[in-house]
């Protein structure tokens, strides 16, 4: 289960980046669906494992496209609601040759999911093997929907992205916590360059109510803590190309991993390869892996294991 935001990301390709008031023709262009909820609720149907979304689109041509994307992925719909008055949230993207970008964020309907349209969907989220959430949608959102989850003893799991401050109220009714390192440093005031400085910063957010953190290290894998183990995640060894949205690979991975009650440590090694892999391609959506691609890369990789940090 994701509640979260859903967005069409245009992207345009350059050779250069305009100076303020120039007109430049650019090489390529992209509509593609985007946003943290729909990346992270198509790497976990990918991953083999039903998945339903809470979220909401304008009543309009980008609405209609995101959702039919939706449904050809296999996600349950329902409450994706499609909104009069509201236009969809968008990501304007401008890449240069060298890689460098602008990005413009208009939430748009985003911004619009209220607790009502969570309680809405709380029969979904009640019978969940998982919720999972971040921070693109209004935090009473994100507050109803944990909320919810938690009182029906349901595992919950917040990817706090974009980071903001969090209440601990909030973090205390979150069973796994999944910053990555630069998030992990803005909500805990630790410095996150090593594994042992993601140790510390989980234990600042354990500290605040957390049962459990995973920080996110990029290529240097992951480090994970609860009340009685604190684990290095390794890498997998693969190629990197582009490393968008291979956070929410990695979220989206974990979230289907625990809901088909898979160990943690097993969990922790697939949501890695999940990520790993996503950053081998290009693309949002079009880099979140499937299942078996997951599996194939850990049989590939026998040696690499989750070890005692």
């Amino acid at each position: 289960m994701v509640v979260g935001s859903f967005s069409l990301d245009l992207t345009a390709r350059v050779t250069r980046m305009p100076l303020p008031g120039e007109t430049i023709l650019g090489t390529d262009f992209q509509m593609v669906p985007g946003g943290k909820g729909n990346n992270q609720a198509v790497a976990a149907v990918r991953a083999g494992v039903p998945t339903a979304c809470v979220g909401c689109l304008g009543q309009d041509d980008f609405g209609q496209r995101v959702r039919a994307f939706a449904v050809s992925q296999g996600l349950e719909v329902s409450h994706l609601s499609l909104l009069s008055g509201e236009v969809t949230g968008v990501a304007q993207i401008t890449v240069e040759a060298s890689g460098q970008n602008a990005i413009v964020v208009v939430p748009g309907a985003n911004w619009a999911l209220t607790p009502a349209l969570v309680r809405a969907a709380a029969p979904l989220i009640r019978g969940a093997g998982v919720l999972l959430t971040q921070l693109e949608v209004p935090l009473e959102a994100v507050q109803e929907a944990l909320h919810l989850a938690d009182a029906a003893g349901v595992r919950t799991l917040l990817n706090p992205a974009p980071a903001r401050p969090l209440p601990d109220s909030l973090l205390a009714q979150v069973d796994v916590c999944a910053p990555n390192e630069h998030e992990a440093g803005q909500l805990t005031g630790v410095v996150v360059d090593s594994p042992s400085g993601a140790a510390r910063a989980a234990e600042v957010l354990m500290g605040r109510g957390c049962r459990s953190v995973v920080v996110t290290l990029g290529a240097r894998g992951a480090v994970f803590l609860d009340g009685t183990r604190r684990l290095l995640v390794p890498p997998l060894p693969v190629k990197a190309v582009d490393s968008v949205a291979a956070g929410d690979a990695f979220c989206g991975a974990l979230a289907a991993a625990l809901a088909r009650g898979d160990d943690v440590e097993s969990a922790l090694l697939k949501a890695s390869a999940a990520g790993g892999l996503a950053a081998t391609r290009a693309g949002a959506t079009s880099s979140l892996p499937t299942d078996s691609e997951v599996e194939s890369l850990l049989a590939a990789n026998p040696q690499v294991a989750v070890e005692k940090l």
